[in-house]
């Protein structure tokens, strides 16, 4: 075989240079729909996987009757496995009833659920104030107790108290400052939610003493 011919000195052969794609080149267009179609998937598998939902929990422990308003919770992303679960609970999104009361316990940082806030937003009790003496007052006495009520005849005599309380389980809405009734010499002022059928003989018991003197006991939280 006879070797090739070597070019003659000084001759460069010329550069060959890549053109760019004109705008009816396929490929320009190709490029762009893969570039549209990556951000479509992209933005759904970011939706997909933040599927939380922000819902209202207790920032605090609360008791059974206490009422409650926004102060007393927090909002928290949760992810929920079935709609169905998300359905029992208060969302950050739902308007909170004006009187949001419980009916039983809710501990800090629990979701805030539907069952346990009271039809209504709290009993259906009227509301009866009774003085009690600050150093008869129990230590766990607190807004949502539940309280039994003991009428005991004062110092000027009357009929005294049938056997047992006066009254039984019901709920505490508000104490006043202890360490001011104290340092006044004063009675507490207790807030009671006494059943509508309960009151007119509750007021009958006070009644049959000149000065009833009342006692609580504290019989649930």
């Amino acid at each position: 075989m006879s070797p090739r011919p070597l070019p003659a000195p000084g001759v460069v052969p010329p550069a060959t240079r890549a053109s760019r794609p004109g705008w009816r080149d396929p490929r320009l267009w190709i490029g762009i729909a893969i570039v549209a179609v990556s951000v479509v998937v992209g933005a759904r598998v970011l939706a997909s996987a933040d599927d939380t939902v922000q819902v209202w929990v207790l920032a605090d422990d609360a008791a059974q009757g206490q009422q409650l308003s926004e102060a007393d919770l927090e909002v928290r992303r949760v992810r929920f496995a079935d709609d169905a679960d998300l359905d029992r609970y208060f969302t950050a999104d739902d308007v909170l009833p004006d009187d949001l009361t419980l009916d039983r316990p809710v501990g800090a940082g629990e979701l805030l659920p539907r069952s346990a806030v009271a039809d209504g937003g709290g009993d259906d009790g009227v509301v009866v104030s009774v003085g009690v003496s600050p150093l008869t007052v129990p230590d766990s006495l607190v807004e949502g107790s539940q309280v039994d009520v003991y009428v005991l005849p004062g110092a000027g005599g009357g009929r005294p108290q049938a056997d047992g309380p006066a009254l039984t389980g019901v709920r505490v809405v508000s104490v006043a400052a202890l360490d001011d009734s104290l340092a006044t010499g004063s009675e507490a002022k207790v807030d009671l939610a006494v059943a509508p059928g309960d009151v007119e003989g509750f007021y009958a018991v006070l009644g049959a003493s000149d000065t009833p003197t009342v006692r609580l006991s504290v019989v649930g939280p």
